[in-house]
């Protein structure tokens, strides 16, 4: 079992947070559970060289399979995900509106949605990652054969940046309780326009956003400490240093 994640070359950061590898393996397993997952505050790129995943949407119950590469922006349900005997998932966490400057979508479009990459990005060039992908030899080498496919995509990005991008990263990077008045401010936006602005960019209102971020982070508080109080883990941010050999690597709970 790995998870892993890694921190993109510093040139892609301004389109990207984070990569997220997930390889399971069950190789004598007579019935593979599947795993429910709670809506995150992220829009992804997942490709899927080995066995593709099937995703149920427990709300609606839409139902997607067999898809090589997804694309997904902000959701809001619980989706159950139900893997093959031999996973493997190398998954692109964009940063807030990158999604939405790479192709030029409103991210609303994109919510609750779970996208063929092909239909969105060349068909062939999702082909190409993905067989090199099952064929690499590391999964470090896995980030240098996305990475040359994302800078070729950010070279033909549809949007520019805007203050709303920024704001964004500062609800994911910060514990506080931020007033939605106060990021309209910091976004140079009437509060109107600045909800108009983030439903564009990042698919939902801003104070669904927050709420999500906050779940996120108690979530990810309690994994690390199971005893703590949940109310309590709220009020903390959960981080993890990195080694001296780590410098772009860190560890998921998930």
């Amino acid at each position: 079992m790995v998870l892993l994640q890694y921190l993109p070359n510093p040139i892609l950061t301004e389109f990207i947070r984070v990569y997220r590898v997930v390889h399971f393996s069950f190789e004598n397993a007579k019935s593979i559970p599947f795993k429910p997952y709670p809506p995150r505050p992220e829009h992804c790129l997942s490709f899927y060289p080995r066995d593709p995943e099937i995703v149920v949407y427990a709300k609606s119950g839409k139902r997607h399979s067999n898809f090589k590469a997804v694309l997904f922006g902000q959701q809001s349900e619980v989706t159950n995900r139900y893997v093959g005997t031999d996973f493997l998932v190398f998954q692109v966490v964009f940063q807030p509106g990158a999604l939405y400057r790479l192709t030029g979508i409103p991210s609303h479009q994109l919510t609750n949605c779970y996208i063929d990459a092909e239909t969105i990005f060349s068909n062939q060039k999702i082909k190409e990652v993905n067989e090199k992908l099952a064929n690499a030899n590391s999964y470090l080498s896995m980030v240098n054969i996305v990475e040359d496919f994302l800078k070729t995509q950010i070279r033909k990005s549809k949007k520019e940046s805007h203050h709303v991008d920024i704001v964004s990263n500062l609800i994911l990077q910060t514990n506080e309780n931020i007033g939605i008045e106060r990021l309209a401010k910091e976004s140079c936006l009437s509060l109107r326009q600045y909800e108009r602005k983030f439903i564009e960019r990042m698919g939902v209102l801003p104070k669904y956003f927050v709420k999500v971020v906050r779940f996120e982070n108690a979530f990810r508080m309690k994994c690390l400490s199971p005893l703590i109080d949940c109310t309590d883990s709220e009020k903390r941010i959960c981080t993890t240093k990195l080694g001296k050999d780590d410098k772009n690597k860190t560890n998921i709970f998930t």
